[in-house]
């Protein structure tokens, strides 16, 4: 039986998680994925979007722009394994940056070359979405993250931990709106494998980068609300004209943690 998504599913995609179905006009900032993993056109591509971010430092390039592509690779592709069951091909290979402006901000979304769509068999969830898994992370964002590593004298982890927030912020805020008790449930279940149970090579890596940033939240004068400190700083603050402009998780701050008693 082949398998596809409904009307009402692509479009919840593409509205809400950042995908595009058609190339952006706008071929300045838009290239295939595959070409992060090219010194040349990598470079030349982050020398443009530096612009972007009003950034004079390429490690602060590198990293805020990673945050984009965590966003656009993961937001799309997770939700549609815990919500809609489904899984499309998300490999480096077959995605496609494409840039789009929202009103001043740069929020650039994915396009897929292909669309071969699959769904778990009755019994057989886990072993399907380990695939989907291994397919987003170590066949995209872990083979971008080594290129971009290279490129500028940046950590893999801040850019691990990049992706983490989005993934603790996608699960906890986002996925389980306006969804069935089976999809939240799914949702759910998945963030839990995400974060304690996924081995490490389904994100191409030697630790599980998602179980290595789950920090307990902490209430802190930093913050109204409680928050995970981050363990890597993202150099947010190097492309501000404000200085110490630092995230209200970022480590470099001195958080007090507000007692509970």
């Amino acid at each position: 039986m082949v398998v596809m998504f409904k009307p009402e599913e692509v479009d919840v995609l593409v509205q809400d998680y950042r995908l595009m179905l058609e190339p952006s006009s706008d071929r300045r900032f838009s290239m295939p994925a595959i070409d992060l993993l090219n010194k040349e056109k990598s470079l030349e591509y982050l020398a443009g979007v530096s612009s972007i971010f009003e950034s004079s430092s390429h490690v602060a390039t590198v990293s805020l722009f990673a945050k984009r592509y965590s966003y656009l690779i993961i937001a799309s592709s997770l939700y549609a394994m815990s919500v809609f069951n489904k899984g499309i091909d998300y490999s480096i290979a077959n995605c496609h940056i494409e840039s789009y402006y929202q009103g001043q901000a740069w929020l650039p979304r994915v396009r897929l070359a292909d669309w071969p769509v699959s769904q778990p068999t009755e019994g057989n969830r886990k072993e399907w979405r380990d695939q989907i898994i291994h397919n987003i992370f170590a066949e995209n964002i872990a083979k971008a993250w080594l290129s971009l590593s290279k490129m500028a004298p940046i950590s893999k982890a801040v850019l691990w931990e990049n992706t983490a927030i989005y993934v603790y912020w996608l699960y906890e805020n986002k996925f389980g709106e306006g969804v069935s008790a089976d999809q939240n449930s799914r949702v759910q279940e998945d963030f839990e494998y995400l974060l304690n149970e996924a081995p490490a090579h389904l994100f191409g890596e030697n630790k599980n980068p998602f179980a290595r940033f789950n920090s307990p939240k902490k209430a802190t004068l930093a913050s109204d609300v409680p928050i995970r400190i981050r363990q890597t700083c993202c150099y947010y603050y190097l492309a501000s004209d404000e200085p110490e402009d630092y995230c209200p998780t970022c480590p470099k701050i001195k958080h007090e943690v507000v007692s509970n008693g």
